[in-house]
């Protein structure tokens, strides 16, 4: 049985890593996608291989415009929106007196005003569907300590979470947020990176990194029927991390 069966799902930042993995996923479950990114060569061909119930959006998430744009190619294409997952995220790994203002500004613009937005963007277009469910992707850092910048950020959509999702329930638009831990994106697993990762890994309870697909299968759950009572709340995907 199809698990997003007539459910309409934008996934930004969606042309790689986590998102594609989103996109892949949530397509195979029967929902029409939208993907978003800047990176249009990446995004246009994930949504031709995956068919006509994905459509590439080119989108830069800090712009109200670009948002705008997304919802109304997405209700052309497809009607109105049940399903928004705010992937789209950076992280500069400075110390915190080599970062510059430019360099902060851009992570709290790309990581946090997406997030403001896009849940202002997309709540009309839920009312149209009768409620939704928006999916903010925060982070282990949004639960402790990290890089400056990025954890700032993540700690902001786990609160904004919960804030919005406040706001939104008498609308019938639940929102939450997932907090992975270290996942084996193509980003993070090559060159030196690589052999950094793999012996962290060793510190984990679980020993080893997360797959991609592992972050998608909570990302799902909360874009379905299945979790129809659960609102303003954390989804932990961290190998044990954050319980140690």
């Amino acid at each position: 049985m199809s698990r997003l069966a007539n459910k309409v799902a934008i996934i930004t930042g969606g042309a790689q890593g986590m998102g594609e993995a989103h996109a892949r996923l949530f397509v195979e479950q029967g929902a029409k996608v939208i993907i978003t990114d800047l990176n249009e060569e990446k995004g246009t061909a994930l949504a031709a291989e995956l068919g006509e119930n994905a459509l590439f959006v080119k989108q830069n998430v800090a712009s109200e415009e670009d948002w705008a744009n997304v919802i109304t190619k997405a209700e052309e294409a497809f009607g109105p929106v049940n399903v928004l997952v705010n992937n789209a995220g950076i992280s500069f790994n400075k110390f915190v007196l080599d970062l510059t203002l430019d360099d902060y500004m851009k992570i709290v613009n790309i990581n946090q005003v997406s997030v403001f937005l896009g849940i202002k963007a997309v709540a009309g277009s839920m009312q149209k569907a009768g409620g939704g469910s928006i999916i903010n992707i925060s982070s282990i850092n949004g639960l402790v300590g990290g890089a400056v910048g990025y954890t700032d950020t993540k700690f902001a959509v786990r609160g904004m979470t919960k804030a919005a999702a406040l706001n939104l329930a008498p609308m019938g638009i639940r929102v939450n947020s997932v907090h992975p831990g270290v996942i084996a994106t193509p980003m993070i697993m090559q060159g030196d990176q690589k052999d950094a990762i793999e012996a962290f890994a060793k510190h984990i309870p679980m020993k080893r990194v997360s797959q991609p697909e592992e972050v998608s299968q909570v990302v799902l759950f909360l874009a379905s029927d299945e979790s129809s009572y659960s609102t303003g709340s954390e989804f932990v995907v961290d190998g044990g991390i954050t319980a140690q």
